[in-house]
């Protein structure tokens, strides 16, 4: 039994900080892209993973073509905890 608590403790705190970049800062989620630069018109606008905290730019694979994501201004989504992708996709 002991070793079920510990085994879920850990599973709690690793799922909790993949998505806590969503709870850092203050970030406004878009669904549509040109709302979201009408909100920060002197930002680029970047599309999220929310899952993951890896933001894409437009031109890349997944910008706007994950399952689960948003558009931010990347500005708040670098303060959010937010991170660019690595590969460049």
């Amino acid at each position: 039994m002991r070793g079920w608590k510990a085994f879920l403790v850990c599973v709690l705190f690793l799922s909790t900080s993949a998505i806590a970049p969503a709870f850092e800062g203050s970030v406004q989620f878009f669904t549509v892209e040109t709302e979201a630069q009408k909100h920060c018109p002197s930002d680029v606008v970047v599309w999220v993973n929310t899952p993951t905290g890896v933001y894409h730019l437009k031109g890349m694979r997944w910008y706007g073509n994950t399952n689960r994501g948003a558009y931010v201004c990347k500005k708040e989504g670098d303060q959010a905890g937010y991170r660019a992708t690595r590969n460049g996709q």
